[in-house]
């Protein structure tokens, strides 16, 4: 049952998610004013505002100008529902578990922003390495041996990405990837860091590939790296452990 309330709380945390994500975009304060439509601004009522219902039920379209809704809206609710479903499975209900579910909420916003826009916004990524590093201090207090190990990873992601956009000038990598990359060492540390960052690169490569063997890319196309990091937190978080056993079985 309290997976149920868990993952119902997490479409309604998507449906605010998307709302923060078009007012970062159009420049407005997502902590006043109702929710509109993006195309007739007209004021939504609480039955259009009802995750994943309120999209099938008016079949995609707005109730007042019948413009068609993007698919984004029911997707990220349901990416978030199944997001916070999984981190109260991994945690449990403990500190940790709202530690992530917060988390995670910038991590969904920045994963969008990124997608659309190729920008990692600070506004988003300050607050998520302020959060995480306030909740890192607070786990190795008593504890600097483990806390060295983030620290090192965050220092050493960091140092890895800002090499690389230092050499390529800003081609390669964005800025705002080095930013993302304090953020994944602090929440993950060694070694799921590196399990994170190879996993983001693989699938960044496959699906570069594929873009490019679908020709809706060419070897010179900007594809945002981001939201590869952010699918890359997820797996090293649920399953890093895992792989890590399994790779040193192989050496072994």
């Amino acid at each position: 049952m309290f997976n149920i309330i868990v993952f119902i709380f997490g479409l309604f945390i998507g449906s605010f998610l998307n709302c923060v994500v078009y007012r970062i975009e159009s420049k407005k304060s997502f902590l006043k004013g109702r929710s509109f439509c993006p195309h007739c601004k007209h004021t939504l009522s609480w039955l259009d505002l009802i995750p994943i219902f309120s999209y099938l039920f008016l079949e995609g379209r707005c109730r007042y100008c019948s413009k068609k809704i993007s698919v984004q809206y029911p997707l990220v609710e349901l990416l978030t529902g199944a997001l916070f479903s999984l981190i109260l499975w991994n945690f449990g209900l403990s500190l940790a578990f709202g530690f992530w579910v917060l988390v995670s909420s910038l991590l969904i916003i920045l994963f969008i922003y990124d997608l659309k826009h190729f920008i990692i916004p600070d506004r988003v990524i300050y607050p998520a390495i302020l959060l995480t590093l306030v909740f890192r201090i607070w786990n190795f207090v008593g504890n600097w041996e483990l806390g060295i190990g983030y620290f090192g990873a965050t220092i050493g992601a960091a140092g890895f990405f800002l090499t690389i956009f230092l050499i390529s000038r800003g081609k390669w990598l964005g800025f705002g990837d080095v930013k993302l990359a304090i953020l994944i060492g602090l929440l993950l540390g060694f070694p799921n860091i590196l399990v994170s960052l190879f996993s983001a690169f693989l699938i960044g490569a496959i699906i570069g590939v594929g873009l490019i063997f679908l020709k809706k890319k060419t070897l010179k196309s900007e594809v945002p790296f981001g939201p590869f990091l952010i699918l890359g937190i997820y797996i090293a978080l649920f399953f890093g452990d895992q792989i890590v056993k399994w790779y040193l079985n192989i050496l072994i």
